[in-house]
């Protein structure tokens, strides 16, 4: 069985709002390389989403790696930050219907295959993931080239 090496694709940033949206730029362009068109407005949601989260809880910086790894037919986009504790899910009451924040890993779970949070062994921060399933009729690109960390500053 012949079986293709994933690509993955690096950002490190400080979570600032100004950099969310760099980042969902980056990953938009990198998917389109990737061929992976159909998946872009809904892994710039999931990142978005997760970045968001890092700027508003993460302890005790804003520094973290957008990770996004292709594989046949999956897709899967991490987010490692520096704070050990690990996020839930906030289950929606009747009465806040229109709050206007809290939902982001209820948006994930509703979106992906599946997700996760992975501590990091060191007590050191964690990983938040999520996963695509790519349509099994692209093709991947044929030309990709080697991939580099970008840091954003």
């Amino acid at each position: 069985m012949i079986s293709q090496s994933s690509k993955h694709c690096t950002v490190e940033l400080q979570a600032l709002p100004s950099r969310i949206g760099q980042v969902r730029r980056i990953v938009s362009a990198q998917l389109r390389h990737w061929r992976l068109d159909p998946l872009v407005d809904l892994a710039a949601l999931g990142v978005t989403e997760l970045l968001t989260n890092v700027h508003r809880h993460a302890e005790p910086d804003k520094m973290c790696v957008v990770r996004i790894e292709r594989a046949p037919e999956l897709l899967t986009v991490s987010v490692h930050d520096h704070d050990p504790r690990v996020p839930n899910i906030t289950p929606a009451q009747d009465d806040d219907l229109f709050a206007t924040s809290g939902r982001g890993l209820s948006l994930i779970a509703a979106l992906s295959e599946a997700w996760g949070v992975e501590p990091s062994g060191d007590a050191q921060g964690k990983t938040v993931w999520f996963t695509l399933a790519a349509p099994p009729d692209l093709a991947p690109a044929q030309d990709d080239e080697p991939l580099h960390a970008v840091l954003i500053r």
